[in-house]
């Protein structure tokens, strides 16, 4: 069986439904799995097992010039593409209009068939055309985690019961460090990853709490290490290390550079953004920090006991998330 799943974007959603993937397999494990998702997260869904074909869009790069000749022909390229084959089951996880418009175009076998969503779930984004372009639109329960939803959606495609136990698939190279150098002191713990960059001012984490923070861990006995993707997050990452003994802010890294850096820490805090989801997907011990109590659609399952979540308005204190840092230790020491 031949199956398209159309999830192009943002990060944080493509790592939510690689379950998903892993559901259909255990499921149906001669499936063949292709999916459609934005160039800038390519390399995220070919680290998925068993996905055998990556389809990248860029959709979000076409919009803002729809009419040039370089949009035209990178269109067609991307429909014949899309094209290649036909699929007994198309299935658009994330339930827009221009999710809807590539499950529509893609090809199907005679018996084939389109799935998608019929309606919108607390807290996630859902526009009506979605449900009139599928064959058949699937009702689920409007409070769901954005996991749930995509594996809810494929099972009742494909007509197999969710399995037990949840896997992400995430595949990580083991690699040298790139904390590693003579500005390290020899005997650290380990390597904890400090998220503070996120797309949304209202989701950040104060300053002085990182930096509070970042001081327990040297305390402790970790290195700690800072990804950004942006200037201004390089300048928060370099304000945060000042001062701190055992610190360093990470280069610019590729998503995979930076996928296969964090499987190297000893654990992740952060706030809610994608690379905090890619540590949940790593299984690595992690505290996930929130502003809003959001974290039950979001945030790491009951699944995944080294992991956990913190929520606090304005915000939650240093005190709080080192609390619940000590309690994901000691899980991952139980498990």
């Amino acid at each position: 069986m031949k199956i398209l799943i159309v999830k192009l974007s943002s990060l944080g959603d493509v790592v939510h439904a690689m379950p998903a993937v892993q559901d259909i397999l255990r499921a149906m494990p001669e499936a063949q799995i292709d999916w459609v998702v934005e160039r800038g997260f390519a390399p995220l869904a070919q680290r998925c097992q068993g996905v055998h074909r990556v389809i990248a869009s860029d959709l979000r790069r076409w919009r803002k010039a729809p009419f040039s000749a370089d949009t035209r022909r990178a269109w067609r390229a991307f429909k014949a593409e899309l094209q290649l084959e036909p699929y007994d089951a198309v299935i658009d996880l994330q339930g827009l209009t221009k999710s809807a418009l590539v499950a529509w175009l893609a090809r199907l076998r005679p018996s084939g068939r389109r799935y998608g969503l019929a309606n919108q779930t607390e807290g996630s984004s859902f526009e009506a055309p979605a449900r009139w372009l599928a064959h058949e639109a699937i009702t689920l329960p409007a409070h769901s985690h954005a996991v749930t939803r995509s594996r809810e959606l494929c099972a009742q495609a494909l007509h197999y019961r969710v399995p037990d136990g949840l896997v992400f698939g995430l595949v990580a190279k083991i690699a040298r460090p790139p904390l590693a150098g003579k500005d390290l002191a020899p005997g650290l713990r380990g390597l904890v990853a400090l998220v503070h960059g996120t797309s949304r001012a209202d989701k950040q984490w104060p300053l002085a709490h990182w930096r509070a923070l970042g001081q327990r861990l040297n305390d402790a006995g970790y290195g700690v290490v800072l990804p950004h993707g942006s200037p201004a997050e390089r300048q928060t990452a370099q304000a945060i290390a000042e001062g701190l003994a055992h610190a360093r802010v990470w280069p610019v890294l590729s998503l995979d550079a930076l996928t296969d850096a964090l499987a190297t820490c000893h654990g992740v805090l952060g706030v809610d953004s994608g690379l905090s989801h890619i540590a949940v997907a790593l299984d690595l011990p992690h505290v996930q920090i929130y502003n809003f109590d959001t974290a039950w659609r979001t945030g790491p399952l009951p699944e995944f006991p080294r992991q956990c979540s913190v929520f606090a308005r304005p915000t939650p204190s240093v005190d709080a998330v080192w609390q619940a840092w000590l309690r994901v230790l000691s899980g991952a020491v139980a498990a």
